[in-house]
């Protein structure tokens, strides 16, 4: 009887933790990080009009010099842009636009995120960029970063839009939803199996979607990163077709490091001025 009622409750928290598993992936704040005027920067406040009629907060930084392109930054799981924006905060100096944006329920947006949900709030700031006033459609690069490099590659490869964008970066990622909760649950992977198996699945999965990625293709990823695997991001890298990628591994960078480094910076730029 009281074997049963411990099966019982555990089904019962299972089931109550299922549908918040997902959450997990997210780690959202509204706090005062600091702002690009605070760092010495021009940026204009931008709403996005995202899915289901939820407003999205962003920056646009406009470059130092005549823009060479545009960089749209799509940020990991936690705090809000302003936790983000030293990430970027060097590319208008390089010539390059930079539209940093909160996912519904970071920071000001409206909403809930979710791993679809983020996806779409994606696509909606990439088209929002694509009809902006003074960006060239042609000369877009999408950088996305830990999470934001999942969500990055997901809405890449299955844009179609007429004009592409120029190329992608995918910094510190992981190679698949289910593969990354199993990994952060350890030991307890076979109890929390049933919720894993909730997430989305392989065609959803990163590693799914660079099979489909058509344009130049940056994989980076710091070799002490000890948050996801270097050699998730190594799985992205080889999954993508086609000899326009590039497989970059940081000598000592831990997780989301690399953007800070000034040997990276310069890689990284003459990537993008190159493309």
């Amino acid at each position: 009887m009281r074997h049963a009622l411990g099966i019982a409750l555990l089904v019962l928290s299972l089931s109550m933790l299922g549908g918040c598993l997902e959450g997990l992936f997210f780690h959202p704040d509204s706090r005062h990080w600091g702002t690009p005027r605070e760092a010495g920067l021009r940026a204009e406040d931008v709403t996005i009009a995202g899915p289901d009629a939820k407003r999205l907060h962003g920056w646009l930084l406009p470059a130092a010099s005549p823009a060479r392109g545009t960089v749209l930054h799509v940020h990991g799981n936690a705090a809000n842009i302003g936790n983000h924006l030293p990430l970027v905060a060097w590319l208008p100096a390089a010539g390059w636009n930079v539209l940093l944006f909160d996912y519904r329920g970071f920071g000001k947006s409206e909403g809930k995120p979710s791993l679809d949900g983020v996806v779409a709030d994606t696509r909606a700031a990439l088209e929002w960029l694509r009809k902006r006033p003074g960006i060239d459609p042609a000369r877009i690069v999408v950088v996305g970063q830990s999470l934001g490099g999942a969500t990055a590659l997901r809405v890449v490869a299955d844009d179609r839009a007429q004009q592409p964008v120029r190329g992608l970066v995918v910094d510190s990622s992981f190679a698949s939803y289910r593969g990354i909760a199993r990994e952060a649950a350890g030991a307890l992977k076979l109890v929390v199996a049933p919720l894993i198996a909730g997430l989305p699945g392989d065609a959803s999965d990163p590693v799914t979607a660079a099979r489909r990625i058509t344009v130049p293709l940056l994989v980076m990823h710091g070799s002490a990163d000890r948050m996801i695997d270097i050699a998730d991001s190594k799985a992205i890298h080889d999954a993508a077709p086609g000899p326009r990628k590039q497989w970059f591994a940081v000598p000592g960078a831990g997780h989301l490091d690399a953007f800070m480094r000034e040997d990276v910076r310069g890689t990284l730029i003459g990537w993008l001025n190159a493309l």
